[in-house]
């Protein structure tokens, strides 16, 4: 009767293979490398020579390997749920296998062939054994594959809180680093000095951002003979300042029914601005109800207007390459906890902060369609 068990056990259809094509566990893996990659670069910031720009990649590192580490441990969780999920369903199939190996580990090996009807009975009982005794094997070799797919699943889900709270520090620390790094840049060549008198007038005055970007010009001091950037070449491939999805494009009204001529971007909490292109600096700072701006002139006439910054860097006047750091959006990083909760629309890397980017030429506005491409 054990041999007969044993036989049908063997015999039943395994169950369908549920390793995911993208193995989890590789994906967590090589998200948590990238974050120790930023690491490595912020070690090794303050001896570059260009620390600034040593510091925006590993601003942008540690952005995207928590992005990346976050969906590498989403899908090792619903792997990780579903090798749980079919062993509890196949409980009872499980203990059996595990009852019939012990029961023919226990038997001598003559015995299990000896068969009551003699040598002939004997030998067919043989030649059963010797077909089915593969296919116990595969399944054994199937069970012990899932389990120690899930205790791969779940060392990694246990390391991933020191890793993401690590990651955390380790980015503010580079944002501050950053901070400070552009606060004392002096490399930078400048177009013009600000008149600090004409612009406290011009933000008194205007009532609006199109009547502020108007009077720019009127702002400046001193003009100065360098090169002024023209990337007029490249419009219409500009990507966008931040990391982010265009949730509100040009012309299309709010849920208060207000439309305007720029795009609304969300972005993560204390993402990181950058220059899409080298452009002058025309204004940075508090302005209107937008919080901080960030205005842009990437070529004679054209105005990039960033809206809704809380913090910004560098000065009025400088020609900035393009990648340099402009400021940093709002908002509160989440705890590693939420990072790795379940809800990702409430907590976790949510876009949760809004960039408004308005494009103007000439005195009129342009959709930043015909200058940044998305996606």
């Amino acid at each position: 009767m054990r041999l007969a068990a044993a036989l049908c056990l063997a015999l039943l259809p395994a169950p369908a293979a549920l390793r995911a094509g993208d193995d989890a566990a590789t994906a967590a893996r090589a998200a948590a490398a990238r974050i120790g990659a930023a690491a490595a670069l912020l070690d090794s910031a303050s001896t570059r020579d260009d620390r600034i720009a040593s510091l925006t990649e590993t601003v942008r590192a540690f952005e995207d390997g928590l992005v990346a580490l976050r969906q590498s441990l989403r899908r090792a969780a619903i792997r990780q749920g579903a090798l749980e999920a079919d062993l509890a369903g196949r409980s009872e199939e499980v203990s059996q296998l595990l009852a019939v190996l012990m029961t023919i580990g226990r038997t001598p090996a003559p015995v299990l062939t000896l068969h009551p009807d003699g040598a002939l009975g004997t030998a067919r009982s043989g030649m059963i054994l010797a077909d089915v005794t593969p296919a116990l094997q595969a399944r054994v070799d199937s069970l012990r594959g899932e389990l120690e797919e899930l205790a791969d699943l779940r060392t990694i889900e246990d390391s991933a809180l020191r890793q993401v709270g690590q990651a955390l520090d380790l980015a503010q620390r580079a944002r501050a680093e950053l901070a400070a790094a552009v606060a004392d840049r002096t490399d930078l060549p400048r177009r013009f000095t600000e008149d600090p008198e004409a612009m406290a007038a011009l933000i008194g005055a205007a009532a609006t951002l199109e009547a502020f970007a108007a009077g720019l010009d009127a702002t400046v001091g001193e003009d100065l003979a360098v090169i002024v950037p023209d990337a007029l070449d490249r419009k219409g491939a500009l990507a966008l300042p931040v990391a982010g999805t265009v949730v509100r494009r040009a012309g299309e009204a709010d849920a208060a029914g207000t439309v305007r001529p720029g795009w609304i971007v969300a972005t993560r909490p204390r993402a990181l601005v950058t220059a899409p292109v080298a452009a002058t600096v025309r204004y940075l700072g508090p302005l209107l109800d937008q919080g901080n701006v960030a205005i842009l002139e990437p070529a004679p006439d054209v105005l990039f207007v960033l809206a809704g910054l809380a913090e910004v860097f560098g000065e009025v006047g400088q020609i900035v390459p393009e990648g340099a750091p402009i400021g940093l959006m709002g908002g509160t990083m989440p705890d590693a906890g939420a990072i790795l909760g379940d809800d990702a629309g409430a907590g976790g890397l949510a876009q949760t902060e809004t960039l408004y980017l308005e494009v103007r030429e000439g005195q009129s506005a342009a959709d930043p369609a015909t200058w940044f491409v998305t996606g």
